[in-house]
């Protein structure tokens, strides 16, 4: 690896900044002091930037338990961000793998890993996503029959050209419904419900495939074990 790509990656230094730093004399590899950019580095050697140890950070798979009035945005806006809520170095080079609305709240896991973040949000993997949906009209008896079957066969929403991947709705209460996707378009729980007449009062996202939030705390993460990357 470059070693201002090497310093990018281990500082808060962007690519230009860690140049800059290296003309000056900050850097030293193996105790010398380089000033080539260019300079090819690897794990056996030790880079230092003002005589602190550099290390790079390697892959992180994260779950937080997402409250309402967070985005799952990389960009600043009026609302706090996900990763602001995570206490991890290089915290922005996490993507979140498949995100909730502003106002969901539950399970939603983080990674750098792209591919594996792919695994976990390919439809053709059928990775269970299962959503708590609180209803504004209750459903039961005849027209229960009728959104299990229709969600069950895919449902056309406004604006597409395909139906949804078939999906599997029960009832918990008359007004309570778990729903289980295994695909995530924009919107998808409150587009289907609203595409069979009815409006989701509040939604939380429960589990995704093997994963669920157990005892984890509203705003609390944790980093996934090794188990768990792999269940995917």
């Amino acid at each position: 690896m470059r070693l201002d790509r090497f310093l990018s990656e281990t500082t808060e230094l962007t690519r230009s900044l860690a140049k800059k730093a290296l003309h000056r004399g900050e850097v030293r590899v193996d105790g010398e002091v380089i000033k080539n950019p260019a300079t090819q580095v690897g794990e056996a050697n030790r880079v230092t930037w003002h005589d602190e140890p550099l290390a790079l950070v390697g892959l992180r798979y994260v779950m937080l338990h997402k409250p309402a009035g967070v985005e799952c945005t990389a960009r600043r806006t009026l609302y706090p961000r996900a990763i602001d809520l995570i206490d991890l170095p290089k915290v922005e080079r996490l993507q979140p793998v498949g995100r909730l609305d502003v106002d969901t709240t539950g399970l939603v896991l983080l990674t750098d890993d792209g591919q594996w973040s792919h695994r976990v949000t390919s439809p053709k993997h059928r990775c269970g996503k299962v959503y708590g949906v609180t209803l504004d009209e209750p459903l039961a008896g005849e027209a229960l029959a009728r959104v299990v079957e229709a969600f069950a066969e895919g449902v056309l929403l406004d604006g597409e050209e395909s139906p949804t991947r078939p999906a599997e709705l029960a009832m918990r209460e008359p007004n309570v419904a778990e729903l289980t996707l295994f695909e995530g378009k924009y919107h998808q729980v409150k587009r289907m419900f609203a595409a069979v007449g009815n409006h989701v009062v509040a939604l939380h996202r429960e589990s995704i495939g093997p994963l669920s939030l157990g005892d984890l705390p509203e705003g609390e993460w944790r980093e996934l074990t090794a188990d768990e990357i792999a269940a995917f």
